[in-house]
């Protein structure tokens, strides 16, 4: 679980500042990494949403 813990907490941070860079710039480095692959970046995204409910739900836990 420590492991799935850092995951999410890790993919959190990825799309904190993803969203930061986008709000800033209009400048999504998701989608200019993986740009050539839509499916790649639409799967990073549902990956960060997931995170964020994991970390909601498990939150307790994580800041122990």
């Amino acid at each position: 679980m420590k492991v799935l813990k850092t995951i999410a907490i890790i993919l959190l941070i990825i799309g904190g500042l993803n969203w930061g860079l986008v709000g800033l710039f209009k400048f999504d480095l998701v989608v200019t990494i993986f740009k050539a692959i839509p499916v790649v970046y639409r799967v990073i995204y549902v990956l960060v949403g997931l995170s964020a409910v994991y970390v909601i739900v498990a939150y307790k836990s994580i800041c122990k």
